[in-house]
């Protein structure tokens, strides 16, 4: 079973339809795929439509932004209500504070000299789009030619430890967590920094996180050893995916999970 739990669409900051990124999953071989836009269920209504007549399977998913201590954390809610009034009131604020943010960060390319209209970001997003997000900012850039690649956007600018990086004024991870389970679902931290693996890890458990991704693009042997030691020493459901925008990495399918590693999560989907 070829799965991949981590999944954006042009409903937030990924560059297809939700349409599409199903489609193209499909073609792929993937037999379960999450939209896991960020701070928006608005791209499972039309993915959920798109599966129907094909072989993919698709569950419910959101990527919400939360802040600890001063650094953007995110919670993936998987089988989440899309139609859950929290997770609604959730998007509108979320909405809000993201057009805020590029905003800001705006003004801090301006301060190194770096020109960039908020309308182009906006544009860039498209009308689909529920939430501004740095990958839209980046693009802008990338076209300009004030950088030569949507990766080195983020290396030289945007990135966490860039210099006109911004956080997402956002939930703080309990709230997250908290957000996601009372509208049904499983509140996974997605791609964990390394060194947040100690005090904060057992701090979110405490919160009642529910799980860990553990298999992504990237991710050096013994990082995963340790993510899935982790995962065992606080019993949480193991979760993976490619955390996929758009062609800039790669072709949807070419990183996947095998469902055999996934027994305990997809038990969960499953019940």
């Amino acid at each position: 079973m070829k799965v991949d739990l981590h999944l954006h669409t042009n409903a937030s900051d990924g560059a297809l339809p939700p349409s599409e990124v199903v489609a193209r999953a499909d073609s792929a071989g993937l037999d379960l795929i999450a939209i896991a836009d960020h701070d928006t269920t608005a791209g499972f209504a039309p993915a959920r439509e798109t599966a129907k007549d094909l072989e993919v399977d698709l569950i419910s998913a959101i990527e919400i932004s939360a802040n600890h201590r001063g650094r953007d954390i995110h919670i993936l809610g998987y089988l989440v209500d899309p139609d859950d009034p929290a997770i609604a009131h959730h998007s509108a604020v979320a909405r809000k504070r993201r057009a805020e943010r590029v905003r800001e960060m705006i003004a801090r390319l301006e301060e190194l000299g770096v020109l960039v209209d908020y309308d182009d970001v906006v544009a860039e997003a498209g009308p689909n789009a529920q939430a501004l997000a740095r990958p839209h900012l980046a693009r802008v850039l990338w076209s300009q030619g004030d950088v030569s690649s949507v990766a080195e956007a983020f290396d030289r600018y945007i990135a966490d430890d860039g210099p006109a990086y911004v956080p997402v004024q956002a939930l703080d991870v309990a709230g997250a967590i908290e957000r996601i389970q009372q509208a049904g679902g499983i509140a996974v931290w997605a791609h964990p920094p390394m060194p947040l693996l100690g005090g904060a890890l057992e701090e979110f458990v405490d919160a009642g996180l529910d799980g860990i991704e553990c298999y992504r693009p990237r991710v050096s042997p013994s990082d995963l050893n340790r993510l899935l030691n982790k995962a065992r020493q606080y019993d949480l459901v193991v979760t993976g995916g490619s955390d996929w925008h758009g062609e800039w990495h790669g072709d949807l399918g070419n990183f996947h999970v095998d469902g055999a590693v996934l027994t305990d999560f997809l038990e969960r989907v499953a019940a």
